[in-house]
């Protein structure tokens, strides 16, 4: 008879068989011979993977989101390093309603922060533009970027950067020279959190941007609407790859950075 132990490890492989079970068929038919996605498989191919390459809708919205994802997380990264140092190393009225306003849209359904987004910029006569869909992807992934710098910039200690105040660096090169070389695991860690996030958003996409402009999510939503083509899973299966790569990659480089500083 199982014991407590064994069926808690059995449910949790079942759980795990059951989310990973769909992406793994995701993958395994992209390399599908054939145009219609049935088992048994009638051989191996990289087909659909050279006509999704010669496909140049598809082209042109991986160019988008990678466009988009790099200008979101050098925005995001930016601004969420600027406003970590501002709530862990100062002190300011307003500064406990600030941090919750700066975590707030992770706690807000991305369907509302999409609306409201919206909303709020036709009430400005904005039309929607690339700009539009820039600024709601730096508002969503920000917080991210923020809760991971804030954990690293808690853990190093003020007197390094104190210390070199009294050797006569100034405020700007003390940052440069010793704050950010140690927070720059977090800073990767930030980076590739945003770039992810943004690269595989669709709800707010679909809000914010303008006719005409498609990422690789909305791409594939609207591939869906018409037929359910083999060129789907073969860009599913890239999107698996980038977004599962990426972070563990960057967790990996940030652990060596970790371990550097810390030598």
């Amino acid at each position: 008879m199982l014991s407590g132990w064994s069926l808690i490890r059995l449910g949790t492989v079942l759980v795990y068989l059951f989310m990973f079970a769909p992406v793994a068929v995701v993958i395994l038919l992209s390399f599908n011979s054939s145009q219609f996605g049935a088992f048994p498989m009638e051989g191996l191919s990289f087909r659909w993977f050279v006509e999704l390459a010669n496909n140049d809708a598809i082209v042109r919205a991986f160019k988008t989101s990678i466009l988009l994802g790099i200008l979101t997380s050098v925005i995001s990264t930016t601004l969420g390093v600027m406003a970590s140092l501002a709530m862990v190393r100062y002190e300011f009225p307003g500064k406990n309603l600030l941090n919750t306003a700066l975590i707030a849209p992770i706690l807000i359904p991305e369907v509302v922060l999409a609306v409201s987004l919206l909303l709020f910029l036709q009430f400005l006569s904005m039309p929607k533009n690339f700009l539009l869909l820039l600024l709601g992807h730096v508002i969503f992934t920000l917080p991210f970027v923020v809760l991971v710098v804030q954990a690293r910039l808690v853990g190093i200690k003020k007197e390094y950067e104190e210390a070199a105040l009294s050797l006569g660096a100034g405020p700007i090169q003390t940052f440069f020279a010793v704050t950010l070389p140690l927070l720059m695991p977090a800073v990767l860690a930030g980076m590739l959190f945003a770039f992810t996030i943004s690269f595989d958003d669709i709800t707010g996409t679909l809000f914010w941007k303008p006719p005409g402009v498609e990422t690789v999510p909305t791409q594939i939503f609207a591939m869906l609407r018409i037929s359910i083509s083999p060129e789907i899973n073969a860009l599913g299966a890239v999107m698996i790859i980038i977004t599962v790569v990426l972070p563990l990659s960057g967790a990996a480089l940030a652990r060596r950075l970790a371990r550097r500083s810390a030598e």
